[in-house]
């Protein structure tokens, strides 16, 4: 069998390391999905998600030049239809993770120049709560500090 990017197949587990997973894909070649590409969520123990001869669904990420193959179980999961909640959306039981918005329309520099803006109104919240509670003080104009 001719492996190809993008291919999603099912393969087993041969191996399990502390950085991934060894998968045997169709027609005998050996694949590794590296730990951060085995679930969506963080990974701590990659053995809380695999076990060796457990039959996974993987997608083929790349073939290097010495046909090292790299794969992705998480790639491989079909994500849920656009404008459905998730399973873990509020009211629903599941796990909780951030997740960034997708912001199309902002290019790098307006995202970090609005962060550094919300940023900056923080730390002015805070001085002001901080010198409210110091009555009234700031730490440079009390003199006996």
């Amino acid at each position: 069998m001719q492996l190809e990017v993008g291919t999603v197949l099912e393969g087993k587990v041969t191996g399990i390391t502390k950085f991934g997973a060894f998968v045997e894909l169709p027609g005998g070649k050996t694949g590794m999905v590296h730990i951060s590409e085995v679930a969506p969520t963080f990974v701590k123990e990659i053995r809380d998600f695999v076990t060796e001869n457990q039959t996974v669904k993987v997608k083929i990420m790349s073939i290097s030049e010495d046909g090292k193959v790299s794969l992705s179980m998480k790639k491989a999961i079909t994500p849920p239809p656009r404008g459905t909640a998730p399973a873990s959306a509020p009211g629903r039981p599941g796990n909780y993770e951030w997740q960034a918005r997708k912001n199309e329309s902002m290019n790098f520099e307006d995202m970090m120049s609005k962060f550094k803006q919300a940023s900056d109104e923080k730390m002015s919240d805070l001085k002001k709560c901080m010198d409210s509670k110091r009555g009234g003080f700031s730490r440079h104009s009390n003199p006996n500090r």
